[in-house]
């Protein structure tokens, strides 16, 4: 039987797969929080995945390992990206559940320009039952 959204987003270590638009999957690995029925999600502001959900809010989600590794099957969601000034309650929502990489995650944002500037925030959400 397929995972459900309720089954994989709360997993430590995720792999989101956005869709280009003519359809071609590019799949990252993710740090993500779970968050009332919902995926936060901090990534670089302006990086692809941000512009391909922008586009296309059509992702998958699924179990893997930290280095990407698949192990378990693709869940059908939507994502989109969050305002601004979401970004850093996001941000701080994963330096907390993904602590032990503190250590090189904020200084890297602080040097780069700070949270606000160098950071996007992506919501998941399961589809729509009809």
């Amino acid at each position: 039987m397929a995972p459900a959204f309720e089954d994989v987003y709360g997993e430590k270590y995720l792999l989101l797969t956005t869709f280009t638009k003519d359809g071609r999957p590019k799949p990252t690995p993710v740090w993500g929080v779970p968050h009332e029925g919902k995926l936060l999600i901090s990534t670089d502001d302006g990086s692809w995945k941000t512009k391909r959900i922008k586009n296309t809010p059509r992702v998958t989600i699924q179990k893997c390992g930290a280095l990407g590794k698949v192990k378990g099957e693709p869940v059908e969601a939507i994502a989109h990206n969050l305002p601004k000034s979401e970004t850093k309650r996001v941000f701080d929502m994963v330096t907390r559940r993904y602590w032990w990489h503190a250590w090189w995650w904020v200084p890297q944002a602080i040097v780069r320009g700070g949270v606000d500037k160098v950071h996007a925030a992506i919501e998941v959400e399961p589809v729509p039952a009809i």
